[in-house]
Formats: C-alpha cells, structure tokens, sequence
C-alpha cells in the first residue's frame, strides 16, 4: 500500500469511525473539532492531530473546516520509507497526539495543500517530509510532559451530572489552574472548561445513539437541568440536534 495525501472539507455532520491506518490532519482553516480515544481536541491552522493506527475518532466542524490529510498505510510502508526516522515516526504514530507547527513545517504543509496532491510522486515525497519534519520537536518533548488526560476523562465521566470546576483537573494535574489552562491551550487548543463540555457532550452522542434513554434523560446525565441548553449545546458541536443525530443510529 501507498500514502495518500488530500485536501478535505469537514462540515457539520459528525464523523464517527476508525480505519487500520494511521492519520496525521493538518488545519488549513477553519476550526475542527476531534476527539481521539476519548481524548477532545481541536485543529485549526498551524497545527495537526495525530490519530494512530486502528484509533476510533469522532470528528466535525461547525463552521466548516478546510484540511490537509495524510493517510499513513502500515508500520511496514514506516519502516521502508523513513530511513533513519522510522524509530521516531513509529513513536509519533503509536498514540493521539495534537502537535503545534512551527513556520517552516507549516510552510511546507502550506506548499503541499497548493499541490497536485493526486501525483504519487509528490504524494510519496511530501509523506516522508511531513513525517520526518515533525520527528525533531517531538524527540525533544521531556518524558511525562503531558497531561494526565486519562485521569481527567474518568472524572468527567463519573461527575458529568454534577457541576465540574477548572479547578478540579488542576488538582488532579496537580498545576494551578493558570498553568494548567496554559497546558491545554498547547496541548490541545482548548480550554480546560471546553474540554470539559466537549467531553461531555461526546458522551450524550454515545448514549444517544448506543441507548434509547429519552432525551431529556440523556442531558441530566451530562449536567444539563434544561432540554433546551443541551440542544442547543448539541447543535453547535456536532452541527444536529440531539434527536437528529439518535437518527445516525
């Protein structure tokens, strides 16, 4: 199998999948919000989401979202094709990852999106750049520097019918709340209290279309007392209204 490199508008319409191979979305413009494993985020321009092998993502745009996407075959096309990168680029690829661009990676992201992305040759070039140009900032990444997204996860999901604070991941991150609003802002391109709504509302998602609880049961579970919040809520994350989107099912 090949790399394939192509330009992509995301819509309102959510995204619910995973595919055996690896992804790394690059912003163009606009705003895209994804959530990887459980984990949210957001890609705009400037930056990419990495989603590894086999990883089941949701992803949508409420205002429409123009990007860049290389499809990673398999390990194996890594392996012949790095060279003395595949190690790192191996690394990149095992877990989701949103990773800020510098200028001269975002220029040649840039170069790609005005290219003929459909001739293998750049296809098969620009795939090999774009992972090996990435490998260096992440090799220089401390170990431990991210945030225990895992932790913050488990307690959303216990405490999603409750009111949820900022300062509760801070404690749990043990940061300030300051420091840790700076962490997201470079981890993930959000704020502490988005994540939290995001997470949320991907949650009301799964109930809706995994259970038949009734709607309105469905916003208490995830910390709306009003039908009406939790829809509208719901309509500009995923772009449908909550009995619109039980409808995907």
């Amino acid at each position: 199998m090949s790399p394939a490199l192509t330009l992509r508008h995301y819509l309102e319409a959510p995204i619910v999948h995973s595919h055996d191979h690896a992804q790394l979305v690059f912003g163009l413009s606009g705003h895209l919000d994804l959530e990887v494993e459980g984990r949210g985020s957001q890609v705009r321009e400037s930056s990419v989401m990495v989603l590894p092998f086999s990883a089941h993502h949701a992803c949508g745009s409420r205002d429409g979202s123009r990007c860049l996407v290389l499809d990673v075959p398999t390990e194996h096309w890594v392996l012949q094709s790095l060279g003395e990168h595949a190690d790192a680029s191996r690394r990149l690829l095992a877990q989701p990852a949103r990773l800020t661009l510098d200028s001269r990676q975002n220029q040649l992201v840039q170069w790609l999106a005005q290219s003929p992305v459909e001739d293998p040759l750049i296809v098969q070039q620009g795939a090999v750049l774009l992972l090996a140009s990435l490998n260096h900032p992440l090799a220089q990444m401390p170990a431990g520097r991210r945030l225990p997204y895992a932790a913050f996860n488990a307690h959303i999901e216990r405490h999603a019918a409750h009111p949820l604070q900022v300062a509760d991941l801070a404690r749990l991150a043990d940061l300030s709340v300051a420091r840790l609003h700076a962490r997201f802002m470079v981890e993930c391109g959000q704020t502490p209290m988005d994540y939290i709504r995001s997470r949320r509302l991907h949650m009301a998602l799964e109930l809706l279309r995994k259970t038949p609880l009734p709607i309105g049961a469905i916003a208490e579970r995830v910390g709306y007392t009003s039908q009406s919040a939790f829809a509208a809520a719901m309509l500009r994350e995923f772009g449908a209204s909550p009995s619109s989107l039980r409808r995907y099912v």
